[in-house]
């Protein structure tokens, strides 16, 4: 009898054991897929337009002229503007400003309308905002962040545009002082903000007389201080302070790529290791018909070194066709391809079939390229956004394929935010997850500075990473960019571990910013801490 209780106690323990294995294997699965998450039922608008401050809060933003959000303007404050199209005194906010800490929402007072705007940050944190339709389209505002319990909001500056600006892009030059804002919607033109001189108006940019789908152009600025400017399929590289037209680059193949194509791009990370010299540009997604309804979007990912004597495109092919995704650099160098649709392009009523799962593209290892993740319940197609969090997770936002708040039929307008929290964030590896104790708030160029932080596990390389906060509308990070820093080994210090870093040369490869700092052990980032590059 007594026997066999005891193989009873050691089955029923070899079955727990089992259960518990199973539960385990389970959590790595869900874990290796990344996890979604509902932050805000509503948010009172769709975010056009997003852009995390350096002080916590992140800004949403959409249009003026869609008649009244969900979400009242504070004290009984209302807009009052003659030139609205819809509504022309409107008690209703269009932007708020969202607290990831306790996911709520503090409505901001926007006047002129910001229907496809674009935008970046300055050195000090506020954020400019140019352009937009109707009597928004020569407007500069801004933004100055507070914090999470500040009354900060939009302020409509008295200096306007040389030229009006509808779906512009912005890129904010090396020693910070200035952005300049290429493009729009029958503008093949660029100018900078604030001008160089008295006076200056705007500059030719033959590439954007092509036609095509050259709206939203990306601009990325290299760290030989000059622009890479693609739109359409094609790309050049222009020196800003003479105009200079330097080289032009292949076309890429395949299908075009800016709205309404609505493809993405990247400048993936810049590193130490080759002195921050070596500019590679990666575009995925598309359309094959673009301003159409119906026709798939694009598999094809183009990767071309910039910076090489003999650029040329290097094709490859993602295991989900793709339009309107946003393509997000993560704090451990990969990018995150997420949102979007599988047919038709951008525009009111042009998406279906959304594109639910993201997509992780692995920089550095080209034999396991690409994976999919755990698929969102949510529709983001058109209008939508999705940035970077200080946290390591992927904040999404925004969907309205319609001309007004429409909450019926196919892709309802959607109010609601959720984070995608990627595989390096499953509780798996917490063990690995440094967490940054000591750190400067800023530093300048060249500099060697410390940073402590502890870690459960001390195992493999480790890595400091910078990454900027742009302004993300259109399926196109404006402005993003990561600084891989030359970092030395650990060594212990005082129940943790210190490392040296060294910061970025120059304006040309970091132009002078608030960055997250992340310290990525083995793959596994830690929290960001903001640090201001001056």
């Amino acid at each position: 009898m007594a026997l066999g209780c005891r193989s009873c106690v050691v089955k029923v323990g070899v079955l727990v054991a089992l259960v518990l294995q199973c539960l385990l294997m389970r959590f790595d699965v869900v874990d290796a897929q990344g996890t979604w998450q509902l932050l805000l039922g509503s948010a009172g608008i769709a975010s056009m337009h997003t852009a995390v401050t350096h002080d916590g809060p992140v800004i949403f933003l959409d249009r003026t002229d869609i008649g009244a959000s969900k979400i009242a303007l504070p004290n009984g404050e209302c807009r009052n503007d003659p030139n609205d199209q819809s509504l022309k005194h409107d008690c209703t906010a269009h932007s708020v400003m969202f607290n990831p800490a306790t996911n709520t929402v503090r409505p901001l007072f926007i006047l002129t309308d910001t229907w496809c705007s674009s935008g970046q940050f300055f050195p000090n944190g506020t954020l400019v905002q140019t352009g937009g339709d109707s009597d928004g389209n020569l407007k500069i505002r801004t933004l100055s962040p507070c914090g999470g319990g500040g009354t900060c909001d939009w302020v409509e500056t008295n200096t306007s545009l040389a030229s009006g600006r509808w779906y512009s892009s912005n890129q904010l030059l090396p020693d910070g002082s200035r952005q300049i804002v290429v493009g729009g919607r029958s503008n093949p033109t660029y100018e900078f903000v604030p001008k160089r001189s008295p006076g200056e108006g705007t500059f030719p940019l033959a590439l954007l007389t092509k036609g095509g789908d050259n709206l939203y152009p990306y601009v990325h600025l290299l760290p030989d201080g000059n622009l890479f400017i693609f739109a359409s399929r094609d790309s050049v590289l222009l020196n800003w302070n003479t105009g200079v037209i330097l080289r032009n680059y292949p076309t890429i193949p395949g299908n075009t790529r800016n709205y309404p194509a609505a493809g993405s791009s990247v400048l993936l990370p810049l590193t130490w290791q080759t002195g921050f010299g070596k500019a590679e540009i990666l575009i995925c997604g598309g359309s094959t018909a673009s301003g159409q309804a119906g026709p798939p979007a694009s598999t094809s990912c183009g990767r071309m070194e910039v910076s090489a004597a003999n650029a040329s495109w290097a094709m490859e092919t993602m295991p989900v066709r793709r339009n309107m995704g946003d393509m997000i650099i993560q704090p451990n160098g990969d990018v995150l391809i997420i949102n979007g649709a599988q047919n038709g392009a951008q525009g009111w009523g042009m998406a279906s079939n959304p594109a639910l799962q993201p997509c992780n593209y692995a920089t550095n290892n080209p034999a396991a390229r690409f994976t999919l993740y755990n698929a969102t319940t949510i529709p983001r197609v058109y209008h939508s956004t999705a940035n970077l969090l200080p946290d390591g997770r992927v904040l999404v936002a925004g969907s309205n394929t319609h001309q007004f708040y429409t909450f019926t039929g196919t892709f309802p307008t959607e109010l609601r935010v959720e984070a995608f929290s990627p595989p390096y964030l499953g509780a798996n590896f917490n063990n690995l997850k440094p967490k940054i104790t000591r750190a400067p708030g800023s530093t300048s160029y060249g500099k060697v500075f410390t940073v402590v932080f502890t870690v459960g596990t001390r195992q493999g390389a480790v890595q400091a990473n910078l990454n900027s906060a742009p302004f993300v509308t259109h399926s196109y990070a404006q402005g993003q960019r990561q600084l891989q820093l030359k970092t030395s080994v650990p060594v212990p210090s005082g129940g943790g571990w210190k490392v040296k870093v060294t910061s970025p040369p120059n304006g040309n490869v970091a132009p002078p910013q608030y960055y997250m700092l992340f310290i990525v052990q083995a793959g596994i980032p830690s929290t960001a801490t903001w640090v201001n590059l001056v």
